[in-house]
C-alpha cells in the first residue's frame, strides 16, 4: 500500500477492532518484540518469559530517561500496559497518546491512576502545549509514523528545556531498503510498517534543535529471542523468521535513539 489513508485505515483496523495484542506472538498486551537479555533461548520459552522480555524493553528505554519526579509523555501508548512500567519509577505524571481510539479506551481501563491520562493524538500533531513534558518516550511505535520529521519537530516542541527523548524500534539500515523489506516481510508489504532510515530520523531530531542525538543498536538482544519465540509457536515458518534474514542483509536493525533538548532552548 502506498496511499497514506489506506495505510492509516489498515493500522486502525489491526490495532482497533482486531486488537493485535491478542496474537500469541505478543502474549501480554505490550505489542513489542522484546528485549531478551538474560532469558535462556536454548530451550522452551514460557509465556511469562515472553511477557518479561516486553517489559524489559520498556526498562531499557526508561533507564535512559530517568523519569522519577518528571512529567512523561508516551507517544504511541497502545493499550497503556507500558505505563504501568513507567509508574514503577515514580514520575510526577504520565500522559499517553495513540492514533487508535479503541487503544486509548483500553488504556484508560488498564491504568486507572490519578497521575495518568490518555488521549487520541498523532505523533506529528501532539495535542499538548509547548514545554509540557520533561521526558518523551516511544516504544516500538515509530515504524508506523507517516511523518517522522513532523514527529521530531513536535517532540522538540512539547519537551521543556533540558528535557529528554527516547525512541526505540526497528529502523531501516539504508534509504533503499523498502522494496527488499517488502519482499521479505508482510508488514512492510502491506504498509503497516514503514522503512524509515535511522540516519534520516537522527538528522530530523538535530534539525528540530535537539542535541546529543544517538542511535545505538540493541538488536542483538531483540532478534534472537523473537526468532526463537516464533520458532516455538504455531507458525514456525511464518513471517517472523524473516526478521533475522533482513538483519543479516543489513536492511534493518533495532535501535535505541536518545536525544536532549538544550537547557537554554525555546520551543
Amino acid at each position: 500500500m502506498t496511499d497514506d489513508s489506506a495505510r492509516e485505515e489498515l493500522r486502525r483496523a489491526i490495532y482497533g477492532p482486531r486488537d493485535l495484542s491478542t496474537l500469541p506472538v505478543f502474549a501480554g498486551g505490550f505489542i513489542n518484540f522484546g528485549y531478551w537479555d538474560g532469558i535462556p533461548l536454548d530451550g522452551p520459552i514460557t509465556v511469562e518469559q515472553r511477557i518479561a522480555s516486553q517489559g524489559a524493553l520498556y526498562d531499557v528505554a526508561l533507564d535512559a530517561l530517568d523519569v522519577t519526579g518528571r512529567r512523561v509523555l508516551e507517544v504511541g501508548c497502545g493499550r497503556g500496559v507500558g505505563v504501568s512500567r513507567v509508574l514503577r519509577r515514580q514520575p510526577r505524571l504520565v500522559r499517553g497518546i495513540d492514533l487508535v481510539p479503541e487503544q486509548v479506551d483500553r488504556a484508560r481501563r488498564t491504568a486507572p491512576d490519578e497521575r495518568v491520562g490518555f488521549s487520541v493524538g498523532s505523533a506529528s500533531a501532539i495535542p499538548f502545549p509547548d514545554g509540557s513534558f520533561d521526558r518523551l518516550l516511544s516504544v516500538e511505535a515509530a515504524q508506523h509514523f507517516e511523518d517522522l520529521t513532523g514527529f521530531a519537530r513536535e517532540a522538540a516542541r512539547v519537551l521543556a528545556p533540558a528535557g529528554r527523548l527516547v525512541v526505540t524500534t526497528f529502523f531501516a539500515g539504508r534509504d533503499d531498503a523498502g522494496p527488499e523489506l517488502a519482499g521479505l516481510l508482510e508488514t512492510f508489504a502491506s504498509g503497516l510498517d514503514l522503512a524509515h532510515p535511522v540516519d534520516r530520523f537522527t538528522d530530523d531530531l538535530r534539525a528540530a534543535g535537539l542535541a546529543d542525538v544517538r542511535a545505538d543498536r540493541i538488536g542483538s538482544h531483540v532478534w534472537p529471542g523473537l526468532d526463537r519465540w516464533v520458532a516455538l509457536g504455531e507458525d514456525p515458518d511464518g513471517w517472523g523468521r524473516n526478521w533475522l534474514v533482513a538483519v543479516d542483509r543489513g536492511l534493518l536493525d533495532y535501535y535505541l535513539v536518545t536525544a536532549r533538548k538544550p537547557a537554554g532552548s525555546t520551543s
